[in-house]
């Protein structure tokens, strides 16, 4: 069975692809000149992702497979979203290191998957329509229709892309069970806000007044970036957890 992180990244890989596509035609559209100062100013092409020699099972977790083809379709969508931030920020990117991130990164969510289905979880017909349309507001669909569809091009059935969801409402049920009460409290929005109002200044410089929103408006962008972090926290927490007392291979 596919992951279900594989439905975010193929959704992920047609946006960060459809936005390659745009720049790519805008540059097209300003001419030969604007390429050639592109070239002067040493601008860094886009790089391709190095998928030779990756073997056919990349990981083992509890005796569930990771293959290589899983492997490559997320190592390919993280790889676009990551060779964009190399070239616009010029530092180079080490693709052996991020072979062996989203390795890491699929036995974790493996481990969560297989805690999910352990657990007396249910996922409701509204559960699962409720997450796709999550989905695809996400991914700045306007439809779940698109979603589906979508996901379809990328070769994917609908009972395929209906399971994943069901399993999707689980591990969201067992990351809630396990992150508790995170609603951010009065003082740690005000500390998110201080600090954000202090990066914020010292990023203006000398002599310059920030434009900073009010506390009252970051406000509900500010709790939900809190409850976010303390998510994943719990998330990774017991991703360690599991791991401790998992059988893994990674074959990288």
């Amino acid at each position: 069975m596919k992951k279900f992180m594989m439905i975010m990244m193929a959704l992920g890989l047609v946006v960060v692809l459809a936005a390659c596509n745009d720049d790519s035609e805008d540059n097209n559209e300003n001419g030969s000149k604007e390429s050639q100062d592109e070239q002067a100013s040493g601008q860094q092409e886009m790089p391709e992702p190095d998928l030779e020699g990756i073997p056919d099972v990349v990981a083992e977790v509890n005796g569930e497979e990771i293959t290589g083809d899983e492997f490559e379709s997320t190592y390919q969508g993280q790889f676009q979203q990551v060779a964009m931030q190399s070239q616009m920020t010029g530092q180079e990117l080490d693709q052996d290191q991020l072979k062996q991130q989203v390795a890491e990164s699929m036995v974790g969510t493996e481990l969560i998957i297989q805690e999910a289905n352990s657990r007396d979880y249910s996922a409701s017909e509204q559960e699962v329509d409720d997450t796709l349309s999550e989905l695809a507001e996400q991914a700045g669909m306007d439809s779940t229709d698109e979603v589906m569809s979508t996901l379809e091009e990328q070769g994917m059935n609908e009972d395929e892309i209906m399971s994943q969801l069901e399993t999707q409402v689980k591990v969201d049920k067992l990351i809630a069970e396990e992150s508790g009460d995170t609603e951010p409290t009065e003082e740690e929005l005000q500390e998110a806000y201080d600090q954000y109002k202090a990066q914020q200044e010292q990023a203006s410089g000398d002599g310059e007044e920030a434009d900073i929103p009010s506390f009252d408006d970051m406000k509900s962008d500010l709790k939900t970036q809190l409850t976010r972090q303390k998510e994943i926290k719990a998330q990774q927490t017991l991703i360690d957890q599991l791991r401790e007392d998992s059988d893994v291979t990674i074959n990288l």
